[in-house]
């Protein structure tokens, strides 16, 4: 037995307390929807109406189950309302990781944007490397993730790419900070900072094989996990670390200048499994690649120094 069916026909005759015009607000033809009335009353083992005189009316049972089924007719919409939400990906909870040195008003804006369009999504946010969300993605621990290229696991599918230009982080002191650009052959026996292998071993090695590939062969590869240990390596003197503008940003003793040839990009993207993805991933891809390319422009160079950088009122004497 339909139970929800009769119901909702037996609320509509309620209200109307007319069998002929119930049945034309329902759409259907009277006899139906007396037998669908009937059912429910040898279900109940009640009457529900009142058919000895010329007016229908509730009996005792009828009145009392009216608020009953409406009640239960609304929570079965308020129930399928929230499925279709989840189904919709702008309800439930979306497990998602992006890279550790993901700036915050990066993950401010995509924050924002996020509860703008699924406000009723609530985001779990993960801190973690390229290598651990490929990890867990692939162990079903993770719905979304961010994802530096290259990415290794076949069942993975990828949103949009966004490619970031990479360039030097140097101290500003450096005299290789006073050109416009600098050439990676120009960096050679220098210290590399870079992230450990481990975090994206993908990205790792095709860094090291294009610097080398440029005339740039580290004296060491110094691993460095967070920002602020690496911007320590590189104002300590004898390192130089290769990462987006953006980074450059956070400390002001540190200059950020291009590659020269711009022979690296860093290409990021969102990755969600292929089978039983979560609804809401590709909408977290499509934002996220949003987020990032809008914050991907790099810095104006550096204007280059006047020979007398202040105003000259008098000739200096011969």
């Amino acid at each position: 037995m339909d139970l929800l069916r009769h119901l909702r026909h037996f609320v509509v005759v309620a209200n109307e307390l007319h069998f002929g015009r119930a049945a034309e607000l329902l759409g259907m033809a009277q006899p139906p929807l007396s037998q669908s009335v009937q059912r429910l009353e040898r279900e109940l083992a009640v009457e529900l109406f009142d058919r000895s005189r010329r007016q229908v009316r509730l009996t005792v049972a009828g009145q009392l189950l009216l608020g009953e089924a409406e009640e239960l007719l609304a929570g079965e919409g308020r129930l399928r309302n929230l499925m279709r939400q989840v189904r919709d990906g702008v309800s439930g909870v979306l497990r998602a990781g992006v890279p550790p040195e993901t700036p915050a008003v990066t993950l401010r804006e995509l924050l924002d944007r996020l509860a703008g369009r699924a406000p009723g999504l609530d985001v779990d946010l993960h801190e973690l490397t390229s290598g651990e969300q490929e990890r867990m993605l692939g162990e079903g621990r993770l719905d979304v993730g961010l994802l530096h290229h290259p990415v290794t696991d076949g069942g993975l599918r990828l949103g949009a790419a966004v490619d970031v230009p990479l360039g030097v982080l140097l101290p500003r002191a450096s005299t290789l900070a006073r050109g416009r650009e600098v050439e990676l052959a120009a960096l050679a026996g220098l210290d590399l900072v870079t992230a450990p292998r481990a975090t994206a071993p993908g990205w790792h090695d095709h860094l090291l094989e294009v610097c080398r590939r440029h005339g740039f062969t580290p004296g060491r590869v110094r691993p460095a996990r967070n920002p602020e240990f690496l911007f320590g390596l590189v104002l300590a003197g004898g390192g130089v670390a290769v990462e987006p503008a953006a980074t450059a940003r956070r400390e002001p003793r540190i200059a950020w200048r291009p590659i020269a040839g711009s022979p690296l990009v860093r290409r990021t993207s969102a990755a969600w499994p292929r089978r039983a993805a979560h609804p809401a991933a590709p909408m977290f891809g499509q934002l996220a690649a949003e987020v990032l390319a809008d914050g991907s422009e790099p810095p104006p160079p550096p204007p280059t120094p006047s020979p007398r950088p202040w105003p000259v009122l008098f000739d200096e004497p011969a």
